[in-house]
This record gives C-alpha cells, structure tokens and sequence, in this order.
C-alpha cells in the first residue's frame, strides 16, 4: 500500500502540473489572439500602442509563449482603415442581401410568366404590372399601375448613383415606355415581350432608350 502511494503521488503531481501549464498557455494564447477590446477605428494610434504593447510585454518574461513585436504606425494605419471598411461591408451588406432575396424570390415565383400588354396576373404581366407586384408582395410598398404614374413616385437618381431596388425607365417609342428594377451590377430585372429576365443596362437598345430612375426605398 505505502509503494502504491509513493508512485502515484508523483504521478497526480504530475499531471496536475501539465494541466495548469496548458491552461496558462491557452490563456495566455487567448489573451494574444483576443484584438476585440483593441480597436483601431476607435482609438488614437498612442492609446492602441500602448494597449497593443501592454499585453505583449506581459509575455517577454516567459520565454516559452509566443509574443508579437511592437505595432508601428504605418501597420496601425493599415488596421485602422481595414476596421473601418470592415463596418461599412457589415452595416450595408444585409440590407442589400435582403433586397436582393426578396427580388429573386420573385422572380423565381414569376419567371415562367408570359408578357402581357395590361397585364397583372400569371395569365399575362406587363412592365408596370411587374414592378407593382414585386414591391407590393415583397415590401408592401404601394406603386401606381403604369409607367407613366410610377416615375412620378420616389426620389429621382442618377443613373452613375443607382442602387439595388431603383425603378429605372426608358422611351422605348415616342409613345411607349417601359421600367424594370435595377438589381446591381448594370443589370435590371423585367417583364419585357421575351418574358421575365434580367438584361443589362448597356445593352444597346436599352442603352439608347435610357429615361431616368426613381429610388422607391433606402
């Protein structure tokens, strides 16, 4: 009994010891790899410095941990402007992944839909009738019936400022007009006589015909 003890004591002794030393190097690892508290958007760059190197000063007395140099200027400045962009992507991104949802949901509802000059229901949809609908079931947003009435809602935009969800119109004839929705990168979203379908705003026709654009929702 008295030798069971004796090897086991050195034994719990031991594990005890690596267990304590692992913890601390987690978190002491932790304490390394956690930038939350230190944010460079927030700060001046002689307060970030001074936290920056606070806690890595705390680590050059154990030669065994992992500490990261001093942080200049010039990689605070770097860090700093990442932050920034980093919250402007954050702030505008799931709007705009809402938005763009709620418009291809719709158009995967109604893209087997013919056109239909006057329109506004899945026997037949005119350009007018689309917008409608979509803003209607998607937002709950109002719109007039024609195109006509509906460039009169909303604020005007240019079209070098056009946004997702901007109503964009267009003179196809000294008669006839026509409007679709600006989904982002140059294309828009319309019922035209080919159906359903996205088209780009430089394709030549379209280019040509080009009116204005109206923003119906931030």
């Amino acid at each position: 009994m008295i030798k069971k003890t004796f090897i086991l004591l050195p034994t719990i002794l031991l594990l005890t010891a690596c267990t304590s030393n692992k913890n601390l190097q987690m978190e002491e690892n932790n304490k390394i790899n956690d930038k939350s508290s230190l944010n460079a958007s927030n700060v001046s760059y002689n307060d970030y410095k001074s936290s920056y190197d606070s806690e890595n000063d705390k680590l050059k007395s154990r030669p065994h941990l992992k500490y990261e140099p001093n942080i200049s200027k010039k990689d605070y400045e770097k860090l700093a402007f990442n932050n920034l962009e980093n919250e402007k992507i954050e702030s505008s991104t799931p709007n705009n992944l809402t938005k763009k949802q709620a418009f291809m949901n719709f158009y995967n509802d109604w893209k087997n839909v013919r056109y239909k000059m006057g329109g506004s229901s899945r026997t037949g949809i005119d350009c007018s009738g689309f917008t409608q609908k979509a803003f209607k079931e998607k937002f709950g947003i109002e719109l007039p019936r024609t195109t006509l009435t509906q460039v009169k809602v909303g604020v005007e935009v240019k079209k070098s400022d056009l946004k997702m969800g901007d109503l964009v119109f267009f003179k196809t004839s000294k008669v006839n007009k026509h409007v679709g929705i600006y989904m982002g990168n140059g294309s828009f979203l319309h019922s035209s006589i080919k159906g359903i379908q996205f088209t780009e705003l430089e394709k030549p026709f379209y280019k040509d015909t080009y009116w204005t654009a109206r923003r119906i929702m931030n």
